[in-house]
């Protein structure tokens, strides 16, 4: 597989726990090579390997410290965002042009995915966004970004959603790219590819002049404010995190979105003291430290 990051002036926030929107100026164009392990035709093998890590293509593989909770990784979410006002307009990749589709409201396909890892971590995508493989993220060459589809592993029928925020894979054989943990929880990692099925899950992108959508108010009272995050995914899997150390709290730990942020909360608690109390435990446990808010 080979990927394009489409050389656009981007102007996108990146999720960040307690951060405001980074900006990012002129993104420069850069060409990644075939993904991990491509098919024995397109591509030789890469040479066994004695570390834990196994064979991955020009060191494409798992990061030197990835966590220790994969399988619990949230899938992305979908919601209602705008189109990327740049991501989204035809662009040449490898001689070939491609035209994006601003309205793939019944898409459905069948092919070969294949997934990008550490070499890429951290570097700009098509929408501007920083790639994070421990992200459930994806590449497409003409969905529209942000969009969001499901994949089926064809040969487990293991099933994931992911956002689409890049653009790639360039192989005629290739359908989609995913990100490393996408791929870990689809189970072909160590294959490098696989066999899937793609399809659109929300009736499409809303338009450019849309706002997100809004979450119903919660009830009032005293919370515990533990997150707050510009990204719904990020905020999914910090809380998806937070309730395998705090079991107790079930489910009182949610999610609510106000003033352009994704707030991790637990609550609501009949009165000061007892969410106190709550917030000491948390931060003997956690070393987290609540921050105590009243609606």
């Amino acid at each position: 597989m080979i990927k394009l990051a489409v050389p656009f002036i981007i102007l996108a926030a990146v999720s960040g726990c307690a951060s405001a929107p980074r900006q990012a100026s002129s993104v420069a164009p850069f060409i990644k090579p075939p993904s991990p392990v491509a098919p024995a035709e397109t591509q030789p093998s890469p040479p066994p390997s004695t570390s834990t890590d196994g064979g991955y293509y020009l060191n494409d593989g798992p990061g030197a410290n990835p966590p220790a909770n994969l399988d619990r990784i949230s899938d992305a979410v979908p919601k209602a965002e705008k189109l990327h006002p740049f991501a989204n307009e035809p662009y040449m990749a490898f001689g070939a042009r491609y035209v994006p589709n601003k309205d793939a409201r019944a898409y459905k396909t069948r092919g070969v995915a294949s997934w990008y890892g550490r070499r890429y971590h951290g570097r700009p995508t098509a929408s501007g966004e920083a790639y994070d493989m421990y992200q459930m993220t994806a590449a497409h060459p003409t969905l529209p970004i942000p969009s969001y589809v499901r994949v089926t592993n064809l040969q487990n029928n293991k099933k994931v959603i992911v956002r689409v925020n890049d653009r790639g894979p360039f192989r005629h054989e290739r359908v989609i790219d995913l990100s490393f943990a996408a791929a870990y929880k689809l189970g072909y990692v160590e294959q490098g590819s696989a066999t899937v099925e793609v399809e659109m899950i929300t009736a499409g992108p809303v338009s450019v002049s849309a706002a997100p959508a809004q979450s119903p108010a919660p009830p009032k009272g005293v919370y515990l404010q533990l997150g707050a995050f510009t990204g719904r995914s990020s905020a999914d899997r910090f809380r998806g995190n937070l309730k395998s150390h705090l079991a107790s709290l079930g489910e009182a730990l949610q999610i609510s979105f106000s003033n352009g942020l994704y707030r991790v909360r637990s609550g609501p608690y009949k009165s000061m003291t007892v969410a106190e109390a709550i917030a000491k435990r948390i931060e003997r446990m956690t070393q987290l430290m609540p921050v105590i808010v009243s609606d």
